[in-house]
């Protein structure tokens, strides 16, 4: 008997996207799928999957959630429609997506520099069914090219450190190789790569490293310099939202879901974010203004990347050494439990109970002399026979 293949699905922060580009909160489309609302937020995060027939209307809802969006773009292409306030008051001040510049992280700099990637590193097409496909490195080395070097200049307004924001960039390379077969199939893999390197830069672990107590170099430029110290004033959380709308130029649900924050929370760090900026840089209260400063002050950094070779060959000597080091632990923990097995006693044996004093006995001592008494008490024994005094046996006449 062969099971029936499992429903597809959409990653989770696609699920995400989609419900919330529909306008529909957890609770309603919970309602919908027939589930809890507690239900719908796990299935959103990825920690858990659905299954069975809880799968299937989930994936049904999904589907008419993406058929609708697909709708509302189209009828917004012809004539636009009205959007919500807060939605209009982002979306106008977003700054324009600029494709001309280059991203090579190579000297010079672009004389127009960008914060998102160029059309001229993008990675191949990809190639018919008559043409050779690309390899799973040849894929990799590809999308490396194509993100490696704006990821690096992101990741360094992130955290104000060179070699973090390198770091950050290629071990979040590295697992993305690590799980290529799934970041392959991903709708968005720049969002996959993207996100996995800005949650290693936001890791708080790193201050607790020796190289982080002492600070680097600041830029060079005075204006740079002040920008950059007013980012890094910021919550890491406004920070973050910050430089994916206005420096990325992801849309709100975009920017929601990638924060897993709900498109309200992103809307209010957006704005706390951009009014803490204004307040100590009056002249970048414009968003177009800010999102060309946060590229000019990226760009002006010799932030050089690795090549895709050595991060996949790190990626894979990094898997190696734990693949061992499970197999040596696994190997340690078996031969401790048969060791213990084979020592340990069959049966129960109480223990000997600790030795108690005895008081009142008298002290052991040596034999002293005999006394006169005495003496002649042992003459007379030895005198007599051994068994004792003759006694008087009464005799027949």
């Amino acid at each position: 008997m062969t099971q029936s293949p499992a429903t597809p699905l959409p990653p989770p922060k696609e699920r995400r996207r989609l419900r919330e580009a529909a306008g529909l909160t957890q609770a309603q489309l919970a309602t919908r799928v027939g589930v809890s609302r507690a239900t719908v937020r796990t299935w959103e995060t990825g920690r858990t999957t659905p299954h069975g027939r809880k799968r299937e209307a989930y994936a049904k809802q999904l589907a008419e959630l993406d058929a609708m969006a697909s709708r509302r773009r189209a009828t917004r292409d012809q004539e636009p429609a009205a959007e919500t306030p807060v939605r209009v008051s982002l979306e106008k001040s977003r700054p324009p997506t600029d494709t001309t510049p280059t991203l090579a992280s190579e000297p010079p700099p672009p004389a127009e520099p960008s914060l998102t990637p160029s059309p001229a590193d993008a990675p191949p097409p990809i190639p018919r069914a008559a043409e050779t496909p690309l390899t799973p490195a040849q894929a990799f080395d590809a999308l490396y090219a194509f993100c490696a070097p704006a990821l690096v200049r992101q990741t360094y307004l992130l955290t104000g450190r060179r070699e973090l924001a390198r770091e950050s960039v290629e071990r979040a390379f590295q697992q993305a190789w690590d799980r290529w077969p799934e970041v392959a199939v991903d709708r968005d893999p720049a969002g996959w790569v993207r996100a996995a390197a800005y949650d290693y830069a936001l890791s708080p672990w790193h201050r607790f490293r020796p190289r982080h107590r002492h600070p680097e170099p600041p830029p060079a430029d005075p204006s740079h310099r002040a920008l950059l110290n007013v980012l890094l004033d910021l919550p890491p959380a406004h920070r973050r939202t910050l430089l994916l709308y206005d420096g990325v130029g992801l849309g709100l649900p975009e920017t929601a879901a990638e924060t897993e924050a709900s498109t309200r929370a992103t809307a209010n760090r957006l704005l706390h974010a951009r009014d803490a900026v204004a307040a100590q840089l009056p002249d970048l209260g414009d968003p177009p203004t800010l999102h060309r400063r946060l590229a000019e002050l990226a760009s002006r950094e010799r932030l050089r990347a690795a090549k895709p070779p050595t991060v996949r060959s790190l990626s894979e000597r990094r898997a190696r050494f734990w693949t061992r080091a499970a197999i040596a632990f696994t190997v340690t923990l078996i031969s401790a439990t048969t060791l213990s097995l084979r020592t340990a006693p069959t049966q129960y044996e109480p223990p000997v109970p600790p030795g108690e004093t005895v008081r009142g006995v008298p002290p052991r001592t040596a034999p002293g002399p005999l006394s006169e008494e005495a003496l002649k008490l042992r003459k007379k024994l030895r005198e007599e026979s051994s068994s004792g005094p003759e006694r008087l046996v009464p005799e027949a006449d």
